[in-house]
């Protein structure tokens, strides 16, 4: 059916559709709705016996196991609570690495023989259970026969309720493993990571005079870009229904160039749309804090405030799948992909990661006192010695099909890992390794000229959007993460590199302090030797420009622009030697990552591939073959000589394509060469098909053409 305008008509008109929140009076404790569906430690304490709950929260503090008459009294307050929210099932909710969630319902409810039912939920049960994991990737760790996996409840996240038009459901945060024991999902390394951490900075915080602090928890707070568009489009369009991305499609006359859509005016839909978000998020437990229109039309970011990594890797999941489901109740549809359209800029998910104790010090940041910046200069030291080393790693753990869309482009930052300091807190690290006085400015950071560290200022220079790894005042921001991801890899990485260099740092602090050398005089050596080996990743520049890739090189800092050019480096010796010493993932776990990460890979391309060959066959070709006979009865010639080439350049790229995804002409089923293939043949080909077809949507009549174009999907709001 030809496409008319009128479709542009009714997917512009929205109206409310009756969700609307009102205007509560958010004084009343009544209308306060934060965590009111998660079963927090303000439950718990109201609804367990007072022993009952103390016991738990040791538990918790000191990381042991459940204790079985624990779980007991636990599981029934949980059930009992969940029910009361209309809740008729549970699931333990996990973290696969499909990069989603999943989830298997039981209900609570047992047959007692006598023709009814009772509602019962045990310890046992809450603890462990056993889904199916035969279907799940595993990447070689276990045969498809062998189906027993295991779930564990990891008490450190809260169980919460997910509501449904029809009833609500119990989800219960756990670990995936496998029946031997090898971790087949994202949550636990990365609980692994953390404790890891924790052990290395509590050591190291002993050694700079810190015996109060008891843990370290590494924090999060990421923020979130992503499209919406009118679900009429969506449907009308089977390559974003398909692969979350649209693989054709010309660049429309108006995009970001004109910089009217940042920050501006949100439209009254999508307002509606964010406002009903945040309530469901904010019900859940999701502390978001900030929503605004980001650089692309039709783009927006949103943003929780920091919390403890597990939990807001927990909350990263459980926000993509909110605002998924919300935008249907407002006729859109959301788009996490991170390069939804060609020429438009893509999305991203900034992980702003800190580390705190438990007593409330933030040990990336700048304090008051001298001791407080001698621990700020040696935790800043150690993020830099780690993200230099590990450098590849990090690149590795941000690595996807979409992302070599994104990576580099001019939205995001370069596949380069380097880090931003900001002239101030650089020029510190400076003066630190050249042992010279440093003059001060007004607000800014107080000369260096005695052993005792001085003040540092919050904010000692400016931002850097093109920094992959950027120091924003008390925080890193790993601003190379792609939207559509889970938290947990790259956090993982992170936590575990640091973990080595922290250990490394205060080793050599203990070494340096022995006899009569001051902490300060100890702290400032041991800094200075690492600043001086590992200010290569260090720059502050345009990572955009040509110049920075060419100085990178020289620095010999790695630039793995795709997908297999980084996998490899989840195997490569110096990181299974880390995750090793540090218990986070053996070697066959990393490996099986490996596989499982490269076979996705080529597999999503070999769909894109497939879906892009069927769109140019099936609807295309033959929109431009019915534009080119149109013309021919017209008898116009000059445009038929215009028109006919390029339907034969179509097909002759069409073929080719058809030819190169061809599974007799691909390599066998070895994850590394299959994907190094779909990246070096079906890649271009793809290209090559689109970048016809973008040329015919500008000559093909309007009603002939069967796709939105961008002009409209990116502009009706």
């Amino acid at each position: 059916m030809p496409r008319t305008r009128q479709q542009n008509v009714t997917a512009a008109q929205w109206s409310a559709n009756g969700s609307a929140l009102g205007s509560p009076d958010l004084t009343q404790p009544g209308n306060q709705i934060f965590a009111s569906n998660v079963f927090s430690p303000s439950v718990q304490r109201s609804r367990l016996p007072k022993h009952v709950y103390k016991a738990l929260q040791r538990t918790l503090e000191r990381g042991e196991a459940l204790d079985m008459t624990l779980a007991d009294a636990v599981a029934q307050a949980m059930k009992d609570w969940a029910m009361e929210k209309g809740a008729t099932h549970f699931t333990h909710w996990f973290q696969p690495l499909t990069g989603s969630t999943a989830e298997k319902h039981d209900s609570f409810y047992a047959p007692t023989g006598e023709g009814t039912a009772i509602a019962e939920f045990s310890g046992k049960e809450l603890i462990q259970g056993e889904p199916d994991a035969s279907s799940f990737p595993t990447g070689g760790i276990r045969a498809t026969f062998e189906a027993r996996g295991y779930t564990a409840w990891d008490p450190t996240s809260p169980a919460f309720i997910l509501e449904n038009p029809n009833g609500a459901l119990l989800c219960i945060p756990t670990a995936f493993t496998s029946w031997t024991g090898e971790a087949l999902d994202h949550k636990i390394p990365l609980l692994r990571s953390m404790d890891a951490l924790s052990k290395a900075a509590i050591g190291a915080l002993e050694v700079l005079g810190d015996d109060t602090a008891k843990r370290v928890f590494t924090t999060v707070g990421p923020e979130q870009e992503y499209f919406l568009i009118d679900e009429q489009y969506y449907f009308e369009r089977p390559d974003l229904l398909i692969t979350g991305r649209t693989l054709f499609g010309a660049k429309p006359p108006k995009g970001h160039e004109l910089d009217d859509h940042y920050f501006g005016s949100i439209p009254e839909r999508i307002l509606a749309y964010m406002m009903d978000t945040e309530r469901e998020l904010a019900k859940l437990g999701v502390p978001v804090k900030t929503r605004h229109n980001e650089v692309a039309p039709n783009q927006y970011e949103l943003a929780p405030i920091f919390e403890n990594s597990n939990v807001g890797a927990d909350h990263q999941q459980i926000t993509m799948q909110v605002m998924q489901n919300v935008a249907r109740r407002y006729g859109l549809v959301c788009l996490l992909h991170e390069k939804p359209f060609a020429g438009v800029n893509g999305s991203g998910k900034h992980n702003n990661w800190s580390m705190g104790t438990n007593t409330g010090i933030n040990l990336l940041e700048p304090g008051d006192t001298p001791h407080e910046n001698l621990q700020f200069l040696f935790f800043c030291a150690a993020v830099i010695q780690a993200v230099n080393k590990y450098q590849e790693l990090l690149r590795a753990s941000i690595a996807s099909p979409g992302q070599d869309h994104r990576l580099g482009a001019n939205e995001a930052p370069p596949a380069i890992i380097s880090i931003f300091l900001g002239s101030e807190l650089e020029g510190v690290f400076d003066a630190i390794e050249e042992g010279k006085t440093k003059e001060s400015k007004p607000g800014s950071f107080l000369g260096l000229g005695t052993p005792v560290l001085p003040p540092l200022p919050l904010h000692g220079g400016d931002r850097n959007r093109t920094s992959p790894f950027a120091f924003t005042g008390n925080k890193f921001e790993f601003r190379a993460l792609g939207s559509s991801m889970s938290l947990a890899m790259p956090n993982t990485v992170l936590n575990t590199i640091v973990a080595e260099a922290i250990d490394d740092l205060a080793s050599k602090l203990a070494a340096a302090m022995k006899g009569n050398t001051s902490l300060e005089k100890a702290v400032t050596k041991v800094v200075k030797e690492s600043w001086t080996e590992n200010k290569r990743v260090i720059f502050g520049g345009d990572g955009y420009s040509e110049a920075w890739h060419k100085e990178a090189e020289e620095r010999g800092l790695a630039n793995l622009k795709t997908t297999p050019d980084a996998l490899p480096w989840l195997i490569d010796k110096t990181t299974v030697a880390v995750f090793k010493k540090y218990k986070v993932l053996s070697k066959r776990e990393l490996e099986s990552r490996y596989e499982v990460f490269a076979e996705q890979y080529a597999v999503k391309l070999n769909i894109e591939a497939e879906t892009a060959a069927s769109i140019a066959r099936t609807q295309i070709l033959p929109a431009a073959v019915r534009h080119l006979n149109e013309l021919k009865a017209s008898g116009l010639a000059e445009l038929v000589e215009e028109v006919e080439p390029v339907v034969k350049e179509l097909h002759f790229a069409l073929t080719a394509l058809e030819d190169a995804n061809l599974k007799d002409n691909q390599p066998d089923s070895n994850p590394s060469k299959w994907a190094a293939y779909m990246r070096d043949r079906v890649v271009p080909a793809m290209d090559d098909v689109r970048e016809v077809a973008d040329r015919l949507e500008k000559i093909v009549a309007d009603d002939l053409w069967p796709l939105p174009k961008y002009s409209e999907m990116l502009f009706i709001k």
